[in-house]
């Protein structure tokens, strides 16, 4: 059973729902078939040097510094108030660093907006829900096609002559793809005002995915679920990373979770870096006991 780690609560007993294997896997781009056999972690695609954050006297981040590699689910961890957010949107261009780089792939990000970083390849989730309550599903989940669409208003006009028609059949296809990994086809129509809690997260989840992110940012994807709900959302998410070969960047409370699908751990309090490493190493460290239970527990 998944397990939330409050500070009155142990880090011993990890629990353990999914088994994961972290060896070779196929690559390709999801939703297609696997073509070719490689390691399922490779070269660094996401690198930040020394990321600070500051909000007038209040730093929320302080000389971050950490990599996340191609395939890889990266997850950040931390008590309330540690920075996890604010770093996730410094990567996303919501925010921008005070000091210190970014670069995706090799390329700065430091000059790019948001949108650019979406065009880049980078999508996110949110942790409260930003869907189009009035929109169907398939309706919002195209939304996250909209910066892969080459037709225009001109082209658009001419609907059946340029091309604009099989465009929109192709995204739709695509879609539709998402829709059925996602395991919402019965919703596929309807409001995504009117479902619940976890239905929307999968249709937010699904909106990231059509972007075809090669990373893909997940904030606390499994915030305010059940259980059955949570293994769901995980056994997708394992799916991205170790079958599709999707890079994730994670934020999430359940050390359960964390623990278990995890192939790196990055660990913040106050806005600074106390550890990383594997889940066991970060499992072991007294630093970060103490950082969850408090020096009395440790």
């Amino acid at each position: 059973m998944y397990s939330e780690v409050r500070h009155d609560e142990s880090f011993d007993n990890k629990p353990c729902v999914l088994s994961c294997s972290v060896g070779p896997s196929t690559s390709a781009s999801w939703p297609g078939q696997p073509s070719v056999i490689e390691p399922r972690i490779g070269a660094q695609v996401l690198v930040g040097e020394g990321i600070s954050l500051t909000f007038g006297g209040v730093k929320a981040l302080r000389n971050v510094s950490f990599d996340v590699r191609k395939g890889e689910l990266f997850s950040i961890i931390g008590p309330n108030g540690a920075g996890k957010t604010s770093l996730l949107n410094c990567v996303s261009g919501r925010y921008k660093p005070s000091q210190g780089e970014l670069r995706f792939e090799g390329v700065s990000l430091t000059s790019l907006g948001a949108s650019r970083r979406a065009q880049s390849g980078i999508a996110r989730t949110f942790q409260n829900l930003a869907l189009f309550s009035h929109m169907t599903v398939l309706d919002n989940i195209l939304v996250g096609r909209h910066h892969l669409m080459r037709s225009n208003f001109l082209t658009e006009g001419l609907y059946w002559l340029t091309g604009a028609a099989k465009e929109e059949a192709a995204h739709r296809r695509r879609v539709e793809e998402l829709i059925e990994f996602l395991e919402i086809e019965h919703v596929r129509h309807a409001m995504a005002g009117s479902l619940s809690y976890g239905l929307r997260k999968r249709v937010e989840l699904a909106r990231a995915m059509a972007i075809e992110p090669r990373l893909l940012l997940l904030d606390e994807p499994m915030a305010g679920m059940n259980l059955e709900e949570k293994e769901d959302i995980a056994r997708f998410v394992v799916e991205l990373s170790r079958e599709r070969g999707t890079t994730i960047i994670m934020i999430e409370h359940d050390m359960g979770v964390v623990m278990d699908i995890s192939d790196r751990v990055l660990v913040l309090n106050y806005g600074e870096v106390i550890a990383q490493g594997t889940p066991a190493d970060v499992l072991t460290n007294s630093t970060v006991r103490q950082a969850y239970l408090g020096a009395e527990s440790i």
